[in-house]
């Protein structure tokens, strides 16, 4: 952790704008390896130490967040049009689309809200939604209810762990690989569901 805090120490105010791109660019499914989960947790816990303003923090987060949702659904959308007119080319063909958009009106709204506590499905939801042209008043909603959940409660429960756990900062990697193992947990067990099948 300490790299963490040197570099915070070394970018300031700066250190807000990497954070924000960092979530921004972590809602497209090029970039899904960036950390989600576990950099709102420290950056959480840091708020806590004095590294940075709990409140311009989860505001800077929440509006990545936000933006990025937005910008990678626009990005679905230009992918449909690529898939309707690659006349299955590719690997993603138009029955693809089809089951994709059969599923987001099932379970759109819980690929949005819940999705952005699972890596991966989190980078992959908003650009599927933009492709299966779903409803964009109910995309924003799901988004803006779903960033403010995973913005603020992982960034709340790093800052409040802190000040609960005893020399939490001798604790921090267990506990960010904890995270890490539970958000990746629906995603293994509805493999080795699949896998039994």
């Amino acid at each position: 952790m300490n790299y963490l805090i040197h570099f915070i120490q070394f970018a300031g105010f700066f250190g807000y704008i990497v954070l924000f791109l960092i979530i921004f660019f972590e809602s497209f499914p090029p970039t899904f390896f960036l950390p989600g989960d576990s950099l709102l947790f420290v950056t959480g816990f840091l708020a806590s130490q004095g590294y940075f303003n709990m409140s311009l923090l989860v505001g800077t987060l929440f509006l990545a967040s936000i933006f990025g949702y937005m910008f990678s659904y626009a990005m679905g959308e230009k992918l449909r049009s690529f898939i309707l007119r690659s006349n299955d080319k590719y690997w993603f063909k138009i029955k693809h689309l089809h089951y994709t958009e059969d599923f987001y009106k099932k379970y759109g709204d819980k690929t949005i809200i819940i999705g952005r506590f699972v890596p991966i499905v989190r980078s992959f939801s908003p650009t599927l939604a933009g492709a299966v042209e779903m409803s964009y008043k109910k995309f924003i909603r799901d988004t803006i209810i779903g960033g403010f959940l995973w913005t603020g409660g992982l960034t709340s429960i790093g800052f409040y762990l802190s000040n609960i756990i005893p020399n939490a900062d001798k604790l921090l990697t267990p506990i960010v690989l904890a995270i890490i193992f539970v958000s990746l947990l629906p995603a293994i067990i509805e493999y080795i569901h699949k896998w039994k099948k």
